[in-house]
């Protein structure tokens, strides 16, 4: 007998430019043989430079969409991007609990790769309360990790700080992304009540990296969904996105897309 599909559930929003979001989360599912849902929070009109408009969808919508897949479909795993607004995040927050959707991976998109705001601040707090305590794993870069935590992250030590702050706010995993942070290397920390785990690889001078965050996201939840380990879908999500950036698509006139052509089951 066949083994059944593997699906995999993402809450976030559209981006019309296909390098980060909705696109990017049913690209890198498809990329390790899950089959991707969509719930779409908001509308963006974006490319490689900016964003020029957005459309949040109504909560009713929203929630919604989430229920017809979970009531049907039967997700394994989910992750959240981009949400907008303290409501949305409220809403997913509750149909997250009323599905008891497991293998939820939250990424606190609040800050897109080219500069704009895309979640308000009343919303930090409404994720502190509702969403950080269902998830198996947050995913923030250094900025949105000092924003949710109130500590500065301007050095690698401060990287397990921030993790423990996120551990008490009830995750079960933070990953804190520091490609952002100053130096040669690109280093990345996973903590969970059972120590740390650190990848460090050297920072690449190219203009890609649209789309990092939202891929890594989607693929560790991929992972979950196929039935692996925490830390190996962490490490192959990880493993992913420095093969989608080293062969990044020349796409733009600003930070390009990077290449989710790449096989997820192939290690570098």
């Amino acid at each position: 007998m066949d083994k059944p599909t593997p699906v995999a559930l993402t809450i976030a929003g559209s981006d019309s430019g296909g390098g980060a979001g909705i696109q990017a989360d049913l690209k890198t599912f498809h990329a390790f043989q899950v089959f991707g849902c969509s719930a779409v929070t908001a509308v963006t009109a974006q490319n490689t430079i900016g964003i020029d408009a957005i459309h949040t969808i109504p909560d009713t919508v929203v929630r919604a969409q989430i229920d017809a897949v979970a009531t049907d479909l039967l997700p394994l795993a989910v992750k959240t991007g981009m949400l907008a607004n303290a409501n949305l995040v409220y809403t997913v927050a509750e149909r997250i609990r009323h599905h008891s959707l497991k293998n939820y991976i939250l990424d606190p998109v609040m800050v897109s790769s080219t500069g704009d705001q895309i979640l308000d601040e009343e919303a930090v707090e409404v994720m502190r309360k509702e969403l950080i305590p269902l998830a198996t794993m947050v995913t923030p870069n250094i900025h949105e990790a000092s924003i949710l935590t109130q500590k500065p992250l301007e050095h690698i030590d401060d990287f397990e700080v921030a993790g423990r702050e996120l551990l008490k706010m009830g995750a079960q995993a933070a990953l804190i992304k520091g490609g952002h942070l100053k130096g040669s290397e690109a280093v990345d920390l996973l903590l969970t009540d059972q120590g740390c785990r650190v990848w460090s690889r050297p920072r690449l001078n190219i203009r890609a990296g649209h789309g990092t965050g939202c891929t890594l996201s989607a693929a560790i939840a991929a992972g979950l969904a196929l039935g692996q380990t925490l830390l190996n879908a962490t490490d192959a999500g990880v493993n992913f996105v420095a093969q989608a950036l080293a062969s990044a698509l020349d796409l733009g006139t600003g930070y390009s897309p990077i290449n989710h052509f790449n096989s997820a089951f192939t290690k570098k």
